[in-house]
């Protein structure tokens, strides 16, 4: 390079804001709509959260309430839901969960769908204005397990049961999985990811982590937690939940940033640029690159934890699953040519 193109590369370059209609939708000014769902949970929801409970009894309790409110959620018209129990061949531990099944489904692939709640609350029907969204955007059927929580079945219990789900899956044909999750069902997904690398089984045609709890010590979100006004989670109280969690011998699947990796799938990480748990994704997107994996990294500017779930009433979350079935759908089709090839 000679010294007149050293100085001009130098040189700061005037940049054109491209116009709103062609920014992509995770890198746009938060809606209005958006911002007034955040400040009505900031003043009704984050005390809460802040000071959700640690012991065994009062997370019963609070797990029971959450499921009976789930039944006032409306799940729509446009999927069916069975329920499945089908007995753990190698636990003994029955698997229940949810088969979410749109019209016309294909038969071929499906999504792996394991729920968030700090591993300590809800289940799959809390989660069905993903999964049917899931469902009826991908044309794919849904399975939701509801995996064993903590305190009462400590992990491996729900990995485990991750693990099942997805023997689940391969056992009745479905060659081509999408592995899904968020929150701690994020962490669950990734871990499961892991796991499935480190046994040969077959690889997930693509893993989706919506606001992956990826740090359960919560070191990051501790000092994230003072840098941004998180409308939802509460850093003091995930620390709290990943104590009970994790215990004091954390076990090397749960340190998704320390753990060994094997051959990955693609990756698509959707995480709120408002939340506790952005860093936490942002330096987990680092690793996997770091282990071959590619990663799409998608930061929500405005937007709160796990923030999908309200694609009925938020425009970005409703634009979060459009770009959700969009990388899965290329996940599938690569898959599919690498079938191909194979065979």
């Amino acid at each position: 390079m000679d010294e007149d193109s050293s100085v001009a590369s130098s040189l700061p370059v005037a940049v054109t804001p491209l116009p709103v209609s062609d920014q992509p939708a995770w890198d746009r000014k938060p809606s209005l709509a958006s911002q007034a769902v955040g400040a009505a949970l900031r003043v009704g929801l984050h005390p809460i959260m802040h000071r959700i409970p640690s012991r065994p009894q009062p997370i019963r309790a609070a797990r029971a309430a959450i499921d009976r409110a789930a039944v006032l959620v409306p799940t729509g018209t446009k999927v069916r839901v069975e329920r499945v129990r089908d007995p753990h061949v190698h636990t003994g531990h029955v698997m229940k969960a949810e088969w979410i099944i749109p019209p016309e489904a294909d038969q071929s692939a499906a999504v792996l769908y394991l729920h968030g709640g700090g591993y300590v609350i809800c289940s799959p029907r809390t989660h069905r204005p993903i999964t049917a969204r899931l469902a009826v955007d991908t044309g794919l059927p849904v399975l939701a397990p509801r995996y064993r929580l903590a305190p009462e079945h400590p992990f491996p219990a729900a990995l485990e049961d991750a693990v099942e789900a997805y023997k689940w899956l391969l056992a009745r044909g479905y060659s081509r999985i999408i592995v899904a999750g968020d929150s701690a069902g994020g962490h669950l997904a990734a871990s499961l990811a892991g796991e499935i690398s480190r046994t040969n089984l077959p690889t997930p045609a693509g893993v989706v982590l919506y606001s992956p709890w990826v740090d359960l010590t919560c070191e990051m979100s501790a000092v994230w937690d003072k840098l941004v006004r998180d409308p939802y989670l509460s850093g003091r109280g995930a620390q709290r939940v990943g104590r009970l969690v994790a215990g004091k011998v954390i076990d090397p699947r749960l340190a998704l940033l320390s753990c060994e990796w094997g051959a990955l799938p693609p990756f698509l990480i959707q995480v709120g640029g408002a939340e506790v748990l952005r860093p936490e994704a942002e330096a987990f997107a680092d690793v996997l690159r770091a282990a071959g994996a590619s990663v799409d990294l998608q930061v929500w500017p405005g937007q709160m934890h796990v923030f999908q779930i309200l694609n009925r009433f938020v425009p970005e979350a409703d634009a979060a699953m459009r770009e959700t079935s969009t990388f899965v759908a290329a996940a599938l089709e690569a898959t599919s040519i690498t079938l191909t090839v194979v065979a």
